[in-house]
């Protein structure tokens, strides 16, 4: 019985290995339109000079390339490239899913504009779909459109939301929503912040008392801040990112609008200077398009349009 239940778990996760390649594939166009006009045809190994080039092409920043690409030879295998590559996400995430805290609380920061609102959704979405109970928190009290909208996606995904109203304290509704899901035994807890630039003195400073009321309704809580970047800002990103973990300690980050942009190289750059994991990643407006970050799959479908060569 133990056999049949590990084979079914292998083909589950090759299902989804292969799900998530073709989304990325998707979700890479872009990107990959670019490094073709570098890399026209696929070969069996690549010039050392048109790598780096088309590296740059994707929106790699200089300083990561010349990490990646110290010591290889004039002409490149795809197994060279490949180790070089799976290398620059070596902050993989390190979640014991079997061991989780309950509930489990998640804190969503970002610029506006990012996708906030909606990888929420997504979050919310995986969590119903992998059977798990879910409540979300409207803690974005500086935009009335936040509250309505993130409303709007608890009734179409049929959730529990905590919310009031514009201008309220918004780390009240932070306390309010872990303190409901621990009565209710709800699993996960998501919360919505305000958008905001690392510049927003009076923001961030209510983000830092977010942090701290959260770990007065619940021990150790929020679970995971996680950042969501705006895939189609590339490079400029980082900066954002790095204010942030510097003001109240990051977990992850969650990219968004990856189908929307040629800059799918910057995530080795975002992974790498920031230290951190990339945990997910969007690839389109609906509320299934969020996958896992697999470096191993993410690489692959980059090399897959290059290489002729047989992956090893």
């Amino acid at each position: 019985m133990e056999k049949v239940e590990e084979i079914e778990k292998a083909l589950d996760s090759k299902e989804e290995t292969n799900e998530n390649k073709g989304f990325f594939s998707r979700a890479l166009e872009k990107t990959f339109a670019s490094i073709k006009t570098v890399v026209p045809t696929k070969k069996e190994k690549i010039d050392f000079d048109d790598i780096e080039e088309m590296l740059i092409e994707a929106d790699m920043e200089y300083e990561i390339i010349e990490k990646a690409m110290d010591g290889l030879p004039d002409e490149i295998t795809r197994k060279q490239l490949r180790h070089r590559l799976v290398m620059l996400f070596e902050h993989a995430p390190d979640v014991d899913l079997n061991n989780l805290p309950k509930p489990f609380v998640r804190l969503i920061i970002g610029v506006n504009g990012a996708g906030k609102t909606t990888t929420i959704a997504k979050l919310a979405n995986k969590a119903k779909k992998e059977g798990q109970s879910v409540i979300l928190g409207a803690g974005d009290t500086f935009r009335a459109a936040a509250i309505e909208q993130l409303s709007t996606w608890a009734s179409k995904l049929d959730v529990p939301i905590i919310k009031t109203k514009q201008g309220h304290d918004s780390s009240a509704v932070a306390y309010d929503t872990i303190s409901s899901a621990i009565a209710k035994d709800i699993d996960n807890v998501i919360i919505d912040t305000a958008g905001r630039l690392q510049t927003q003195k009076n923001l961030n400073n209510e983000l830092i008392k977010i942090v701290k009321v959260c770990s007065k309704a619940q021990e150790n809580a929020p679970h995971q801040k996680l950042m969501i970047l705006d895939g189609t800002q590339g490079n400029t990103a980082i900066a954002q990112a790095r204010a942030f973990n510097e003001m109240v300690g990051i977990d992850g980050i969650i990219v968004t609008k990856l189908d929307g942009t040629a800059k799918g190289g910057a995530l080795f750059s975002i992974s790498n200077q920031l230290e951190l994991p990339i945990f997910f990643v969007g690839v389109g407006e609906k509320q299934d398009d969020l996958i896992k970050f697999s470096p191993d799959e993410f690489v692959d479908s980059l090399l897959d349009e290059i290489y002729t060569e047989e992956k090893n």
